[in-house]
């Protein structure tokens, strides 16, 4: 959250908090927590020193303990402290000193550290100029980026080209200045079932005699309280990190380089000490794949880096329960490659995929099955230790021999039991009403070039857990760079460039400059492919945006990637991606939007070219106004596009007042049949909004609703309950309006004003919340079979009955609490509010 708002409440007038962070002193034993805020006050800066509450939003949670101006004499420096050697590669210590005061502080790894030094670098330049903010003597290198590149403070000097070109060619002669040497990695998983480290990890991460350069260890299920599902908070991520670092191998130092959580999957990275510093380029990502593509309870987490010269990417997952949810698995596994994307550290460069690295370790719960076999005969087949003859019913190895997931990864032999299910504090399988079938949960794979797989086992000595854990371990080919190899290629690249660069101007030639696309639907991605290919003179290229327009494309359109570099004769494919979201929906539906756009390709030094954009959209319930939807009785895609321009741009006041000829229905039909649907099929439907659906049964759910195909909906229980909350989010305005959203936050601990506001929302709006509270109360008094609690839809539904208006800064952890809070009055109610 933003912080620099608790900042500037605290502030005299006329004074300015510009950017705050929050870091920790990096002195002494403690670990105190320190907010800094840079401050700007009649055009002069100065660093705001606070301590604070844990979460500082007003003024009453911070307390001003000093002021570093930034005038002559003051600096920032990165200095190395021996405590520092864990967060060698991310996190960066700074010492900030003046004539008066010197102040040393660890800030956390991330684009927004780099932000705030950047503007105290800048500040300073103008105050004391450009030798104020330092890095060990040096000026402060923001990025933290040790790799090589064309920008390398060391090499020759950078001709006129973008210097992404020389990057490309040099990655293009990289066997000239490299060697490949081996290091061990040790990549582990455990889910832990949210308990707390109970017993020594050591016959986990120290079965070997010889340590590891680097480990590699994930978690799953780190905590499984809905506190940490909601707000992603929990005391479990500490207690198993110090459990961790006791842990590993005695024989070796080791620095801890990131750390990285969502919800209860967490991935530690660790490298041996004296090899800390070629490790670069560090960034992290989270994808949530759980209810409605975000719950972090499922989904992924992953750390990328540069070792040496290869790039390297791990990645932990936890994926979608139950046996015969295989589907929902493939699903989770594509939307976590797809959607996890690493910023780099050039800022001109498009972000990196999970596929753009050399070397790609995958680790984690992925909760594949064995299929076909009962409980008997699979343990059978364990106790004849047949797990070849096993292996054959695995959902995992099926899958990818189908190549539905995982293509172009392996997987090692399996010579251990499956690591799934046991009861807790011993070794023997589920004795639970449920007796699972055994499976083979927690995997580990990979994927890349000079890897190797030295051992591939489960470790049945922790037994806290109803999982085992497993551990691999891998010899990796790291490509190591030879400095005076590496310069003669980076001199040679300049001399062919400026000979190019002197002679020609760049061309490209387009396959393609047209697109049409047909029948577009809400959120059901179409894409369409073209090529660029280059001339003879290496040249960048990128989509620019055109006059009077802030981006290169409409909100609906991406061109990935959108920008690049090509080198002589060399062809890029260009995915153009039209997808239609909450955001777009309700323009397109009223026809004040069109699918139509220009993209401007635009060569450096080079011309532009134009490409056609055009499409139509097919009208959906999904991002209709409730008031609009009341007035449809038929199905939107039968009425005609004046009709639904009419009905769409009808102000909301208007809707109440008696000048339609028809009188409107009480609540959409499309939400009373998924409701329906729930109420008659779901109510006791374990793990219901808590659990996604298949995105092609919400294509169905969505056709059905828009075209009024059949009497009832296709598709599982679960599919028709994500479909909801996706119609309840695609809401442009939420079914409690946004004018009520303050007022509701501050009645939410008060009954009888909150059922007042209720009863001021038109119509419409309170027929459906009257409606939708009656129907959770239904689902309440199922709990012991579906699992459901008021806190769970409160939370829920919450973040979609009552969201913030345009505009208005992302809710806190406090504000979604009230908004629970608020919600929540109402479902322990039965009181008619009409």
């Amino acid at each position: 959250m933003d912080q620099s708002v608790a900042i500037q409440e605290s502030l005299a007038e006329r004074a300015t908090c510009r950017i705050a962070v929050q870091g920790v002193l990096a002195a002494g034993e403690s670990v105190e927590s320190r907010l800094l805020g840079l401050v700007e006050r009649c055009g002069e800066h100065a660093i705001y020193v606070y301590t604070h509450r844990r979460m500082a939003i007003t003024a009453e949670d911070v307390c001003l303990e000093k002021v570093i101006p930034i005038t002559e004499g003051f600096a920032v420096e990165e200095v190395v402290l021996d405590s520092d050697l864990h967060v060698i590669g991310s996190d960066v210590t700074i010492q900030i000193s003046s004539e008066d005061d010197r102040l040393t502080v660890r800030l956390p790894f991330g684009s927004h550290t780099r932000t705030f030094l950047q503007e105290v670098s800048r500040c300073s330049a103008e105050a004391v100029g450009s030798e104020g903010v330092k890095q060990n003597g040096k000026k402060l290198a923001v990025s933290q980026n040790r790799s090589h590149d064309s920008t390398d403070k060391s090499a020759p000097r950078q001709n006129k080209l973008k210097p992404e070109v020389t990057t490309e060619m040099l990655v293009q002669m990289e066997d000239s200045y490299t060697h490949i040497q081996s290091f061990r990695f040790f990549v582990g998983t455990y889910n832990v079932n949210g308990q707390s480290p109970r017993e020594s990890l050591q016959p986990w991460l120290r079965c070997d005699a010889e340590p590891p350069d680097i480990y590699c260890v994930g978690f799953q299920e780190l905590d499984l309280s809905k506190e940490a599902f909601f707000f992603n908070d929990t005391p479990k991520e500490e207690e198993w990190f110090k459990a961790v670092t006791d842990s590993l191998h005695p024989d070796a130092k080791y620095a801890k380089v990131k750390l990285v959580r969502l919800v209860g999957i967490m991935l530690l990275l660790y490298v041996k000490a004296d090899l800390a510093l070629n490790i670069s380029e560090v960034e992290i990502e989270t994808v949530g794949t759980g209810i409605m593509g975000r719950m972090g309870n499922k989904g992924g987490v992953a750390i990328r880096f540069k070792f040496h010269n290869t790039s390297v990417c791990i990645v932990n997952s936890h994926l979608a329960a139950h046996t015969d949810e295989y589907e929902r698995r493939n699903q989770d596994f594509k939307d976590i490659c797809s959607r996890m994307q690493f910023c780099q550290s050039d800022p001109n460069l498009p972000p990196l995929t999970i596929g753009k690295h050399d070397v790609i370790l995958w680790l984690g719960d992925l909760n594949y099955r064995l299929e076909e076999l009962d409980v008997a005969k699979v343990k059978q087949l364990v106790d004849e230790k047949a797990f070849l003859e096993l292996c054959q019913y695995d959902q995992l190895k099926r899958q990818m021999n189908a190549n539905a997931v995982f293509e172009g990864f392996t997987e090692g032999e399996i010579s251990f039991q499956p690591t799934y299910k046991y009861d807790a504090g011993c070794d023997d399988w589920d004795t639970s009403e449920k007796c699972r079938v055994p499976a083979w949960c927690d995997r580990i794979l990979w994927k890349g070039q000079n890897v190797a797989q030295l051992s591939y086992r489960s470790h049945m000595a922790l037994k806290i857990s109803d999982h085992k854990p497993v551990s691999s371990v891998f010899v990796i080919g790291v490509k190591v760079v030879n400095e005076e190899l590496y310069r003669k290629a980076f001199e040679e690249i300049v001399r062919s460039l400026d000979k190019l660069e002197n002679a020609n101007i760049p061309s490209v030639t387009l396959s393609q400059r047209e697109f049409h696309f047909e029948d577009v639907k809400y959120m059901q991605l179409q894409v369409e492919k073209f090529t660029i290919r280059n001339g003879q003179v290496p040249c960048q290229f990128e989509f620019i945006s055109k006059p009077d327009e802030e981006t290169y494309c409409k909100e609906w359109l991406i061109a990935n990637p959108s920008k690049g570099f090509l080198l002589s004769d060399a062809e890029i494919t260009i995915e153009l991606e039209v997808f239609v979201n909450k955001s777009t929906a309700t323009h397109l539906n009223s026809g004040e939007e069109k699918l139509e756009d220009i993209l401007v390709l635009h060569l450096n030094r080079g011309k532009d070219y134009f490409l056609s954009v055009t499409g139509n959209y097919l009208p959906s319930c999904f991002g209709s106004p409730i008031h609009t939807l009341c007035y449809m009785r038929e199905p939107i895609q039968d009425m005609s596009t004046e009709s639904i321009r009419k009905l769409t741009l009808m102000p909301l006041e208007m809707s109440d007042d008696a000048v339609q000829a028809e009188k409107p229905m009480d609540i959409p039909k499309e939400l009373w049949m998924m409701v329906d649907h729930l109420y008659r099929n779901a109510s006791q439907q374990e793990d219901l909004f808590q659990q996604p659906g298949l995105r092609s049964e919400f294509e169905q759910i969505r056709d059905c609703l828009d075209k009024g195909m059949h009497d009832s909906l296709l598709g599982s229980n679960h599919s028709v309950a994500e479909a909801l909350l996706l119609f309840l989010e695609s809401l442009p305005e939420p079914v409690i309006c946004y004018r009520f959203y303050s007022s509701c936050l501050e009645s939410a601990s008060n009954y009888p004003l909150s059922s007042q506001i209720i009863s001021n929302l038109p119509g419409c709006h309170k027929n459906v919340f009257e409606y939708l509270m009656a129907f959770l109360r239904e689902l309440m008094k199922n709990s012991g079979k579906n699992h459901l609690d008021v806190n769970i839809l409160a939370s829920i539904f919450g973040g979609l009955l009552l969201r913030p208006p345009p505009g208005h800064p992302t809710p806190d952890i406090t504000e979604k609490r009230k908004a629970q809070q608020f919600i929540h009055q109402f479902l322990l109610r039965e009181d008619n509010l009409s």
